[in-house]
């Protein structure tokens, strides 16, 4: 009897550690990120020259229902916000390197945000939002719509409530005008649009409360 006692107190001991082990709260490895979508690569060489990209660059309205391809909507939303160096650093310049710009894109497949980290597309909705955003042909006809925000709240404690949200604006524009020149290089149409009401926008979108709407660009196959 005390053999099979001291027999049932050293099983007991070497299974105690496991146990220990598994209620340590030891932190358990993270749950996968769902709907990420992944771009390819983008082109870092070659293409149209910036010059001719300059000269030819003409606001598109009238687009072909035509969807971007993933390599063209790779490519317009690398010019817009892709990382270009190990430092994190990007396309478009952000003062202080604080990056205050999102972008979102949205198509008949459904409401997504570029990550640039990793280059990819969030899927936040599978909902086309489109019509929700303007009564505008030119965002209703276009094949993917791009919606840039800017974290105005974040600049303006850093640069103060006077020039946080200038900097901001200044951000803003830098992406607009890069993805503007790459669609002209990519044979694509686009047009930066400013005349909406930003508070539809962001409601339509479901944008977190402390981003604000800037630009919607329509981008596209010129009819």
């Amino acid at each position: 009897m005390r053999k099979q006692l001291l027999i049932c107190l050293v099983v007991f001991a070497l299974c105690l550690p496991v146990t220990v082990a598994q209620d340590s709260g030891k932190t358990a490895s993270p749950a996968p990120i769902t709907n990420r979508v992944e771009l390819p690569p983008p082109s870092l060489s070659g293409g149209m020259p910036l010059t001719q990209a300059l000269a030819s660059r003409r606001s598109v309205r009238a687009f072909l229902p035509t969807p971007l391809s993933k390599t063209e909507l790779s490519q317009i939303l690398w010019a817009a916000q892709g990382i270009t160096d190990k430092q994190g650093r990007r396309t478009a310049p952000s003062a202080s390197a604080q990056y205050y710009i999102h972008v979102y894109a949205a198509s008949a497949d459904g409401f997504f945000e570029y990550i640039p980290a990793g280059h990819q597309l969030q899927k936040l909705s599978g909902a086309d939002l489109r019509s929700k955003f303007s009564a505008q042909q030119s965002v209703n006809q276009a094949p993917t719509v791009l919606l840039i925000a800017g974290e105005f709240e974040r600049a303006a404690t850093k640069y103060g409530p006077e020039k946080g949200p200038r900097v901001v604006l200044l951000e803003a524009g830098h992406v607009a005008q890069n993805v503007l020149l790459q669609a002209v290089a990519l044979g694509l149409g686009a047009v930066p649009v400013g005349g909406i009401e930003p508070k539809d926008v962001h409601q339509a979108a479901s944008l977190p409360a402390q981003y604000g709407v800037i630009y919607l660009i329509p981008v596209g196959h010129p009819k």
